[in-house]
This record gives structure tokens, sequence and C-alpha cells, in this order.
């Protein structure tokens, strides 16, 4: 039994302590999410919308990557543009 007690105690998987967070992102990997975020509506934009690539950044830089405003205010600009 001491046996198994000295071989258990070993597989344990190792639990994060008080402050340490192993899901956590670096500071760069979520600058690289965002930014694959932000180029992912431009493209979307693009497509949905027919804006040039330009407009959408520009969109994307204001509001942000909430898709129905983006799209909103998208499609108001290309009705301008008609």
């Amino acid at each position: 039994i001491a046996f198994l007690n000295v071989r258990n105690q070993s597989a344990r998987p190792k639990f994060p302590t008080i402050g340490e967070n192993p899901m956590a992102e670096s500071k760069q990997e979520r600058g690289e999410r965002v930014q694959a975020e932000k180029q992912f509506r431009v493209r979307f934009l693009v497509r949905e919308t027919s804006i040039t690539e330009a407009q959408a950044r520009d969109l994307v830089e204001m509001i942000g990557i909430d898709a129905n405003s983006l799209l909103r205010e998208a499609r108001l600009l290309a009705r301008k543009q008609t």
C-alpha cells in the first residue's frame, strides 16, 4: 500500500497556485488574436457589402469588431457610393 501511495502522488496533475492561470494568453497572443479578428472583419465587409478594403479597415478602426454595427455602417456607406 505504501508503494501505491508514492506512485499516486507522483502521477497527480499539478494544479495552479493562487495567481497562476494556465489558460491566460500573453499580451502578444492577445494582440495576434485581435489583429486576426480585425482582418477577418475587413474581408467579411468587403465580401458582403462591396465596399473597398480601405473603407472596411477604416470602419473596423472606428467602430471595433462588432459585426452588426460594422454591417450597418458598411451598408450605409455602400448605398452612398451608388
